[in-house]
């Protein structure tokens, strides 16, 4: 943590302000975006979406799910037997791709550098402090642009997300955790009142994070934790007030000093911003009426692709590999994939494929979610194997 640290700040800008977006239960609002009637239901993705299967975990989990004792992680067996009658989903990792491209776009779109951190995750720099003027947000200006990038984003998405401010990661992360979870005692020292957003600053670190347990603090797990407690340290105050010199004879230079830094709110202020460019687009639709007939799954599945691809032509991208999506109203998930004979753009090329993938699939109930991607190829990259 400290090397990477220290290298982020000499390498990269620093800002006044670090804002921490964090989609609320990704997966889940995911696949309830395309399944409406999920909305409210226990919903819990992971693996293949069978339960019984041995050696997966849950990857996501509905706050219904989660208020049952359901976390990511979990064995989902154990998942099952605390709410088998949740709905399971499999994984569908090129559709949790495109909806987080989607975000991270809106993101860009307003204006600041942008550092992805995963599907659910980033964090964008306002005010640089290195190498030009600030632009002179204060507490409550903050606290505005971060409203506006929550309405962006579902505006633009139909996702809801969390928010952190600080004037480093570190300290915006533990932020947006607050801005998950109302805590009186918190809203309290709040500088304003916005929904699902959280600012932690150096006026109210230590009346708000002094007297909780060093766990707390981001980065600080239940090893080091329990190495404190063993040295009569159990909380943030009592961290601040050990010496240096004592935390690195405890816990050696890097992770004494981290601690020495940590507690006192610092962290990382930098951006590093990174070229990116997706690697496929795909479109879902849910249809009012469930679909039997094969010869109507067919036509739906080539309104997709030909939606997908006036997309990639404005792109000037080309296609490797095509996949296709079904769910049926069972809930069962799958997909089928399959590369290309050659790059190409033409629908002619492209709709046997799917086709022939569709009816690849043994379709025992009515399907209600069909969904096709398109892989891409990308620039100074080799064809891909096929998956």
């Amino acid at each position: 943590m400290t090397s990477q640290y220290a290298e982020s700040v000499a390498d990269a800008p620093r800002y006044r302000w670090l804002i921490h977006v964090d989609l609320d239960q990704f997966q889940v609002s995911v696949e309830r975006l395309r399944s409406p009637e999920l909305v409210g239901v226990p919903v819990i993705v992971g693996g293949n979406g069978d339960p019984t299967e041995a050696r997966k975990v849950v990857t996501c989990a509905s706050y219904e799910a989660r208020d049952a004792g359901v976390r990511a992680g979990m064995p989902l067996r154990a998942a099952y037997r605390k709410m088998p009658d949740a709905i399971y989903l499999p994984l569908d990792v090129p559709a949790y791709d495109v909806a987080s491209a989607e975000v991270m776009s809106v993101l860009r779109g307003l204006g600041h550098p942008v550092e992805v951190w995963g599907w659910d995750e980033a964090y964008m720099g306002v005010d640089a402090v290195d190498g030009e003027a600030p632009a002179g947000h204060d507490r409550i200006g903050i606290g505005d642009l971060a409203l506006r990038i929550r309405t962006e984003i579902f505006d633009r998405t139909g996702l809801h997300c969390s928010i952190g401010i600080s004037d480093n990661k570190q300290r915006a992360k533990m932020a947006t955790g607050f801005a998950k979870k109302p805590d009186p005692a918190a809203d309290a020292l709040a500088p304003f009142r916005i929904e699902k957003v959280f600012l932690l600053d150096e006026l109210n670190w230590l009346p708000l994070m002094g007297p909780r347990p060093c766990r707390d603090l981001w980065s600080v797990g239940p090893k080091t934790a329990a190495k404190l407690a063993g040295h009569g340290v159990d909380t943030v105050e009592e961290l601040i007030a050990t010496p240096r010199e004592n935390l690195i004879g405890i816990f050696g230079p890097h992770q004494g000093n981290w601690l020495y830094v940590l507690c006192r709110g610092g962290g990382d202020a930098t951006i590093t911003e990174e070229p990116w460019l997706a690697r496929s687009h795909s479109k879902s639709r849910t249809y009012p009426t469930d679909m039997t007939d094969a010869a109507e799954m067919r036509a739906a599945a080539l309104e997709l692709t030909e939606d997908l691809l006036g997309q990639i032509l404005s792109e000037e991208r080309e296609v490797f590999r095509v996949a296709v999506t079904v769910r049926t109203t069972t809930f069962y998930t799958r997909t089928k994939s399959r590369k290309l004979p050659a790059p190409t753009t033409r629908l002619d090329d492209i709709a046997p494929v799917i086709s022939e993938l569709l009816g690849n699939f043994e379709i025992e109930r009515p399907v209600r979610l069909l969904g096709v991607r398109c892989d891409l190829v990308m620039p100074e990259e080799g064809d891909e194997e096929e998956s």
